[in-house]
């Protein structure tokens, strides 16, 4: 008798094996089992009486031992890659009705062109509020050396010519002599009048001095005239004008040896109330705060030539003001000097692209040997802001 292996794959209840709950049915993984054969054996005498039971091999995948797991399958089917995140967050939110995703995506794009106008109204009322805000507060016309783009710098003339323009401000440049008179005199202009381009006032007495002619330059009046002192010049501008700006000019031989006691001095004989000094040399200014607490003092920021760096941009206690160099100032400076209580005052700015950056980072004064130009650029700008539609807050 010859006994045989059989399959079968009936239904059956898989409580025992974990496929689902108790008398739930599922198919049943085929499974081989002996089978009893009446067909009789050929092979023996020996066997002819025995069973034979077909050997399986353990590893065939089509066997499943009685008692044990389910097979894996042979080849297991390619697992299923899931959808991104973001599509699977966008099938949650959209509805599944392909016109209803339509009109919300139509929706939605109807929304770019007021969201783009707004952006670019934003950015346009900013820009112009950078080109016009100075308008509500607009900066003080200093006039350096007066007018010196039509007189000669430091001359009455250039004074004269200054008040005329109806300046808010001049600067003076404030230079000692050797015998310690205080002249309206730069050293530059000393070599140009004298030609002597290693000039320095501090080497020429009050009477040398005198007997220089001054020289005009772009004057319908051109004329001689005294290079005039500090006490001279004070009482003629500083009754027409906001604010008076004497540059001290520290030089050789005595360099800053009482020479903040020179300047409260002259300011304390004209009573120039209004009366602001600053210099390269911050002792210069620090000595005058010790000596008169009326006295407006202020201190240069600009390029240490010898290091290459700029100078520190807050400093000298009770101090006022900085004058900056022009091509120093950036929207952070400013923030700077006034979250430190410090005016800003730009020097020297003579062409109409600076005038016009200073205008917009809103500095407090403009220090400029063309003032009339200064202020033509800025009544024009203040004409077309209006234009425009800028309104004074």
């Amino acid at each position: 008798m010859d006994i045989r292996g059989y399959c079968d794959s009936d239904l059956w209840t898989s409580s025992w094996w974990g496929y689902g709950g108790h008398g739930s049915g599922s198919s049943r993984p085929r499974s081989c089992y002996p089978r009893q054969s009446n067909k009789p054996d050929v092979v023996g005498e020996e066997r002819a009486d025995e069973v034979e039971i077909a050997i399986l091999r353990p590893w065939d995948p089509r066997i499943v031992v009685e008692g044990g797991p389910p097979p894996l399958p042979l080849f297991p089917a390619a697992k299923r890659s899931s959808p991104p995140a973001a599509t699977a967050l966008l099938r949650r939110i959209l509805p599944a009705n392909r016109l209803l995703r339509l009109l919300l995506l139509l929706a939605a794009l109807s929304l770019v062109p007021p969201a783009f106008f707004h952006f670019r109204l934003r950015r346009y009322h900013r820009m112009r509020e950078r080109r016009c805000g100075w308008i509500a507060s607009p900066p003080m016309v200093c006039a350096h050396g007066g007018d010196s783009t039509n007189a000669f710098p430091n001359s009455m003339d250039a004074f004269r010519l200054a008040q005329d323009a109806r300046v808010d401000c001049v600067e003076v440049d404030v230079s000692r002599s050797s015998d310690g008179a205080l002249f309206a005199l730069h050293d530059r202009d000393l070599q140009r009048m004298s030609g002597n381009s290693t000039a320095k006032v501090g080497h020429w007495s009050s009477d040398e001095i005198k007997a220089l002619s001054t020289r005009f330059q772009l004057s319908k009046t051109v004329q001689n005239q005294e290079v005039p002192k500090a006490q001279d010049v004070l009482p003629l501008i500083s009754q027409s004008v906001r604010q008076v700006i004497l540059d001290i000019k520290v030089g050789p031989p005595s360099f800053e040896k009482d020479l903040a006691e020179d300047v409260v001095s002259v300011i304390s004989r004209t009573k120039c109330k209004n009366c602001l000094i600053w210099a390269k040399s911050d002792i210069v200014g620090r000595d005058v705060i010790k000596l008169s607490k009326d006295v407006m003092v202020g201190y240069i920021v600009m390029v240490d030539k010898s290091t290459g760096r700029t100078t520190e941009l807050v400093r000298i206690a009770g101090s006022k003001v900085a004058g900056v160099y022009h091509r120093l100032i950036r929207e952070k400076l400013m923030k700077v000097m006034h979250r430190n209580d410090k005016k800003v005052y730009a020097w020297t700015v003579d062409d109409a692209d600076s005038m016009k950056r200073m205008l917009y980072e809103h500095v407090d004064a403009i220090v400029t040997s063309n003032p009339s130009l200064l202020q033509q650029l800025m009544q024009e700008t203040r004409t077309e802001c209006m234009e425009d539609g800028f309104a004074l807050p």
